[in-house]
């Protein structure tokens, strides 16, 4: 935090990669928002065109079948969701509520476009940490598609 109390990006997650000084450049890209427990920050099905990066607190990610919820991923500090959405705007696939309170910093593509033209280097860096999230994200969904089809073929082979 600064001298005077403005919220500023942790070196954590996609920001790791950022000088101090290029992280607190950053800060003043997008908004800082307060999430109160058990708010609502993402509605399934609702349109969605931002990345969020968590500061403070915990998210969870669930999704609603059968009239049950199902609890899709837990997300802490230096986490981000909507990453996909920010760069190919869309409709949420799950929901998003602050299980505690929480803050957030909320960035459009229009506000990591801006930050990128004026501070290339330091924006491409950005990029980098959201590629590579976005990278693990993808791996690991692969691997659980590998395990669920090794156990769809394992339950054909005894029966």
């Amino acid at each position: 935090m600064s001298s005077l109390n403005r919220p500023e990006l942790p070196p954590l997650g996609i920001v790791a990669g950022l000088a101090d000084e290029d992280r607190a450049l950053l800060s003043n890209y997008g908004e800082f928002l307060p999430a109160h427990p058990e708010q609502l920050i993402i509605a399934e099905g609702h349109p969605q065109d931002a990345l969020y990066f968590v500061v403070s607190g915990v998210l969870h990610v669930h999704t609603e079948v059968e009239k049950r919820t199902i609890l899709i991923a837990r997300i802490e500090a230096g986490e981000t969701i909507g990453e996909v959405n920010a760069f190919d705007p869309g409709t949420a696939s799950a929901s998003v509520t602050s299980k505690e309170f929480s803050q957030i910093w909320k960035a459009s593509r229009s506000d990591i476009d801006a930050f990128v033209n004026a501070y290339p280097e330091a924006g491409s860096r950005l990029l980098s940490g959201i590629i590579s999230c976005m990278s693990r994200r993808i791996r690991h969904m692969n691997e659980r598609l590998a395990d669920h089809e090794s156990l769809a073929n394992a339950e054909r082979w005894w029966h």
